[in-house]
């Protein structure tokens, strides 16, 4: 049987779940094993899940007119990435969601998760908070890319994430920092001799 108590327990810390409620909320989740490299998500196609990591690391990323890629995520173990304007208001998707590293992942569908609210209206105190959390996140991110520079956005981020930032490849958190994988090199160079 496939093991769905990490994502079972993450909803747990928000709402108590009834033995039926469980069953049910289990009973619309698939589990899936990626590839390192391989897409869940392409711009152009509709997002049709919400996927919870795991195991595993992945990124979301948007590639620019001039072929440049900005990672607006990463998701890691015990976190949730997608497309989500994809995925909430039923448009083609405009980011790329990769593994970063072969990961699990569990998925819910879009019509699956409007049953389970549906049928269980509790879980929209689960997703509202989610979305609460996401928002703040969103935000502080946002303060932090227009008040530090790049070697106060390094750091932090480090400060914030220090698992992400051993996980992560390089190339996809200077990408995430807005800075080049040069500069990123340097700033951790300086940071080092510093030590």
């Amino acid at each position: 049987m496939d093991d769905f108590s990490a994502i079972v327990n993450y909803v747990k810390r928000y709402i108590q779940l009834t033995p039926e409620e469980e069953a049910f909320y289990v009973s619309l989740l698939k589990i899936k094993k990626v590839r390192k490299k391989q897409f869940i998500v392409q711009p152009d196609f509709v997002c049709n899940h919400r996927t919870y990591v795991v195991k595993g690391a992945l990124r979301s990323y948007l590639i620019d007119a001039d072929g440049q890629d900005h990672t607006v995520a990463f998701g890691i173990d015990d976190w949730w990435i997608s497309d989500f304007n994809s995925f909430f208001f039923r448009q083609p998707a405009t980011l790329f969601v990769e593994a970063l590293e072969a990961s699990i992942i569990i998925q819910i569908s879009y019509d699956d998760e409007q049953l389970l609210l549906n049928t269980y209206p509790k879980f929209e105190k689960f997703y509202r908070i989610l979305a609460q959390n996401g928002y703040a996140y969103l935000q502080k991110r946002i303060l932090a890319d227009i008040s530090l520079d790049a070697t106060g956005r390094y750091e932090n981020f480090l400060q914030k994430y220090p698992l992400v930032a051993v996980r992560v490849p390089q190339y996809a958190l200077a990408s995430y920092l807005g800075i080049s994988h040069e500069l990123l090199s340097k700033i951790r160079n300086k940071r080092v001799k510093k030590s």
